[in-house]
């Protein structure tokens, strides 16, 4: 049987699931009220959720339920009890970003199906590998890869799931912290507050002239459906939880047409929501200007003409199933009606006795008649096999109410056929030794940006310096003492064979420390012979994910700088933690270079500017394959230190700072004072994210 991909719809709300169902969908994914990464979407109480797993199981349709955000400690238990819920009525399976959703999942409900969120960042060989290892059955792949390499990722063992239509994040999904750091309004919480759609250019913004320099175009690829199809992808997903019905109903329409060759309406698509049209640029390995697009008026305006006509797609039910009737209709005896689906689930009603015909008999054509009568149902009229007694009469309202009766009927065996709930064991998520307080002086951690910044930095008082991999071989050249360094891996990269022999090098020139990114870079680590450390992009913020990385072969950790002081302090700590102390936090990464494509190289200052007149230093992708957005603060924590006795290091990141100024900063962390920029933050290791 060749390979289909599943069409799979997004649902905010009821009303979007029943146009999603009524378009024709293979499978939905939604919210809870809690730990969903659109929290601003309706989303569904738990009765909803029982009721859209009974109408999608009626259709054959999967529902998977997006627990997604990172979660905290004090969270763990509801957490579990999320799960657990989704496990009792029959989700299809969990789309989470959070390694403590893989611990329960293994541990409580090893039935249940779990999928790597995009939050997770794979995008890569080994982060499809190293997802299969931690027990995903898909992964949800970055937006950002070109044809090629997806198809390459979908023979790896796994499930792939592909975004085919909608809104495109500026920063690859799971690293962005802008919306967090600016208004504490955390993306990896579910509730990010699109600051990408706001002004943003390369030199200073004038009222009335205003750029968009981090708005993307939405994506489409609905004209490649069957080449992802051919390429093995399993999962075609639509974008758009907060999106209306109409959009969700349109976007299904136009994908299935194009799976099955039949002309589309891409025009209508576009009318009911678009940045000024649509962009293939990440597929098509194409990055540039035209990739960037925001909602203009024109674009409203064609919206609210379209609607009405968009509405028509789900104004009746999609035939799923074809319905095959038999009859028996004898003398003496109760009638008869068993229906049969597609899938060969059969029910039997029975009704009264068929009676003498007065006038008219009653004969195969009258009874077709009536059974054919499906409605506003999921059945099509497949046909009808009757065995009718001579001169016998039957009411139509009689066939029509065994009709009714066998299709309920029918209804809930189908509902119970596509259901599979998993058993649940409750057990414990912290069953593990933790690590007293640290409260002894911290380690320090440099982590350097140029190669320039090595020559007379004093090493003495630091236990480990991070240099990234481009110019990793080089550092060996200059520190003697191989055993500081460490390698700080790229958070994402459109060629890992090259990436990996660059640490083949660094490692013969002596290097043997890693510092990983994403979960891929552990499966490279061990290959490699490296030892591993795990970083801040991680996004670990409760106990349970920190034990889950220890058994991924972390020394130790650094949790999410979105955590708060005190939430730091509570940890149970499996392993050794520390924290991001100093330096430019990021906001953004992002495969499209802002600022190049705002005003060109020749034109760039290395800087950002917002609608409020701050300046976001903009780290240059040359030589790398993305482009780092910093905080326009520096994160300054020298003068706090004690309210983190709960973790055993911390990293100092320099980014434009000299030999000189990176000592004055050591020295500030070992206690001396005057070092403080002027423009410095405490983070949020303070207000915390909502």
């Amino acid at each position: 049987m060749a390979h289909k991909a599943e069409i799979l719809a997004p649902c905010g709300s009821f009303e979007t699931l029943e146009a999603a169902l009524r378009s024709g969908c293979d499978a939905v994914y939604l919210g809870g009220e809690k730990f969903s990464a659109r929290q601003n979407a309706a989303n569904f109480t738990d009765e909803q959720l029982k009721e859209a797993v009974r109408l999608c199981h009626l259709r054959g349709v999967k529902v998977y339920q997006a627990i997604n955000t990172v979660v905290f400690d004090e969270q763990l238990e509801e957490c579990k009890k999320a799960v657990k819920f989704a496990a009792e009525i029959g989700v299809d399976g969990l789309i989470t970003q959070d390694l403590t959703l893989v611990k329960i999942c293994r541990e409580c409900c090893p039935d249940l199906e779990y999928h790597a969120s995009t939050q997770m960042t794979i995008h890569s060989e080994s982060g499809v590998k190293m997802a299969k290892n931690l027990g995903f059955s898909r992964a949800v792949l970055s937006r950002e890869l070109p044809e090629h390499t997806i198809k390459d990722l979908t023979n790896l063992g796994i499930e792939t799931e592909v975004f085919v239509h909608g809104a495109l994040c500026m920063s690859v999904s799971g690293q962005c912290y802008m919306s967090a750091l600016i208004g504490s309004r955390s993306a990896n919480r579910g509730l990010c507050a699109q600051a990408c759609r706001l002004p943003a250019q390369g030199d200073k913004i004038t009222k009335g002239q205003e750029r968009y320099a981090l708005s993307l175009k939405d994506m489409s690829y609905v004209d490649k459906l069957q080449r992802l199809e051919k390429d093995g992808v399993s999962s075609l997903k639509i974008e758009g939880r907060m999106k209306r019905p109409e959009y969700v109903a349109a976007a299904v329409n136009c994908c299935k047409n194009s799976l099955e060759n039949k002309p589309y309406d891409l025009k209508a698509l576009e009318a009911v929501f678009s940045r000024g049209g649509f962009t293939d640029g990440y597929y098509n390995g194409r990055l540039g200007r035209e990739m960037f697009g925001t909602r203009q008026k024109e674009d409203v305006s064609a919206t609210a003409r379209i609607l009405p006509e968009l509405h028509e797609l789900y104004r009746r039910c999609e035939k799923r199933t074809k319905a095959f009737f038999t009859i028996k209709l004898q003398e003496s005896s109760q009638a008869e009606l068993s229906l049969r689906d597609s899938e060969g689930n059969t029910v039997t009603v029975y009704g009264d006795i068929p009676q003498k015909a007065l006038k008219k008999a009653c004969d195969s054509d009258y009874v077709k008649k009536q059974l054919s009568k499906l409605g506003d149902t999921i059945y099509e009229f497949g046909g009808l096999e009757a065995a009718i007694g001579k001169d016998l009469a039957y009411p139509a309202s009689a066939l029509n109410d065994l009709r009714r009766q066998a299709v309920e009927k029918l209804d809930q065996k189908r509902i119970d056929f596509f259901t599979h709930t998993a058993d649940f064991t409750d057990k414990s998520l912290a069953d593990f030794s933790a690590l007293p307080k640290a409260y002894e002086r911290k380690k320090i951690r440099i982590m350097l940006s140029k190669l320039s910044q090595l020559e007379g930095v004093d090493l003495d008082n630091v236990e480990l310096v991070g240099v990234p991999i481009e110019i990793a071989s080089e550092a060996a050249k200059i520190v003697s003492d191989k055993s500081k360094l460490m390698i700080i891996m790229p958070r994402f990269t459109f060629d890992e064979k090259a990436l990996c022999e660059k640490l083949s090098a660094a490692k013969e020139a002596g290097i043997t420390k890693m510092l990983a990114m994403n979960i891929g870079h552990c499966l490279i680590a061990n290959d490699l012979g490296f030892e591993l450390h795990s970083g801040y992009s991680f996004n670990l913020c409760n106990s349970a994910a920190l034990d889950e990385v220890k058994k991924l072969g972390a020394k130790d950790c650094t949790v999410s700088f979105e955590l708060k002081a005190s939430q730091i302090e509570k940890l149970k700590k499996p392993i050794e933690i520390g924290f991001v102390a100093y330096g430019r936090l990021p906001l953004m990464l992002t495969a499209n270079c802002p600022i190049r494509n705002d005003m060109g190289c020749k034109n760039c200052k290395g800087k950002l500017f917002d609608r409020t007149g701050r300046e976001f230093t903009v780290r240059c992708p040359k030589g790398r394959d993305c482009a780092e957005i910093l905080n326009s603060d520096i994160l300054y924590l020298a003068d706090k230190l004690d309210d983190f006795d709960n973790a055993d290091y911390m990293e100092l990141h320099f980014y434009e700072e000299n030999a000189h100024r990176i000592n004055e900063i050591i020295k500030a962390y070992h206690g001396e004072r005057g070092a403080k920029p002027e423009n410095a933050t405490n983070g949020l290791y303070y207000r915390g994210v909502l």
